[in-house]
């Protein structure tokens, strides 16, 4: 799920950066009401409460689990992600908390903080939700709330040949994929473009408006190679 989610996950953090700017930022979660402020003013259409990190217990807390007892409303993203965990048998999704060491990325040397495991577990439901902007933020103590957000500017624009270029290379170079060829593929897919595997899957076409991408994999599904080819309309 996380290799599935986290090419166009990159890419709408990315576009909610450059939307919002430079911010401050409030919610009222009775209201379910989420500002920006600062670079300009934005008031999100819909906000949905995923759950909380907390470095204390070291553990996530659902936000359908939460004992304060939010408005349904406010927490049905998080409880459908549940719903899809007990499907599917996903254990870090269907229970209530979540300690940080049963999440991956934990090892003897490397410790997760609440900030990554807020990002990690979004970028899962956005998979589930089909909302794909998140924002995460500490709410005292060190502890992330993490929140999906609404709002029409958030919307990714036309795929352009230079911004999934960026995104293909800088995913590959910097978020923790463990299968590139998942990864690459179900960003194509989940974006609107063109994707064709070779028949043996290790190359992938990626076809867009006005280019095409072809990505060669090695037999362990790590990128190869990567070349591309601009076509402007007037040419095709």
């Amino acid at each position: 799920m996380l290799d599935d989610a986290a090419l166009l996950s990159l890419e709408h953090q990315l576009h909610f950066a450059e939307v919002v700017g430079e911010h401050n930022w409030s919610v009222d979660l009775r209201e379910q009401r989420f500002e920006f402020t600062g670079s300009r003013n934005l008031t999100c259409t819909r906000v949905h409460l995923l759950g909380s990190a907390a470095p204390g217990p070291q553990s996530w807390l659902w936000a359908w689990a939460n004992p304060t007892g939010y408005p349904e409303s406010l927490t049905a993203a998080s409880a459908k992600v549940r719903d899809f965990g007990r499907q599917y048998g996903i254990p870090e999704l269907a229970s209530a908390e979540v300690p940080f060491s049963a999440l991956p990325g934990r090892s003897a040397d490397f410790r997760l903080e609440p900030a990554r495991v807020a990002a990690m577990l979004l970028d899962a439901a956005k998979v589930v939700s089909g909302v794909w902007t998140y924002y995460h933020a500490d709410v005292g103590r060190g502890t992330r709330a993490a929140f999906l957000l609404e709002h029409p500017e958030f919307q990714l624009p036309r795929p352009e040949f230079p911004r999934v270029m960026r995104i293909l290379q800088q995913a590959v170079t910097e978020a923790p994929l463990t299968d590139h060829r998942r990864a690459i593929h179900s960003y194509a897919r989940l974006r609107g473009l063109g994707a064709a595997f070779t028949p043996d899957r290790s190359g992938l076409t990626i076809t867009g408006p006005d280019f095409t991408i072809e990505a060669a994999f090695d037999p362990h599904g790590r990128l190869s190679n990567l070349t591309a080819q601009n076509t402007p309309p007037s040419a095709r």
